[in-house]
């Protein structure tokens, strides 16, 4: 069963049976994290969209915006060992 993972990111689905359960851009195997490492590796956008022509730009800014909110506001503790 597929489901959209936030309200404010219609694009980005979760199916237990693609990818486990991976975020991933709606009607397709391309996940999240893929999105970002081709970013991390140089492509734009629009380089994405050209090779992968069943997806949108806003299904790419999408994938975006929702991996930065999953950090957003997430909160480093150090711990410091005591004998």
């Amino acid at each position: 069963m597929e489901y959209i993972v936030n309200p404010n990111f219609e694009q980005i689905v979760s199916n237990m049976e693609i990818l486990g359960g991976k975020p991933c851009i709606k009607g397709t195997r391309i996940s999240v994290d893929m999105v970002l490492e081709w970013l991390a590796t140089g492509a734009a956008i629009d380089d994405i969209c050209k090779t992968y022509t069943h997806l949108s730009k806003e299904s790419v800014v999408q994938a975006i915006l929702f991996a930065a909110s999953r950090i957003k506001n997430e909160v480093y503790f150090e711990f410091k060992k005591t004998a």
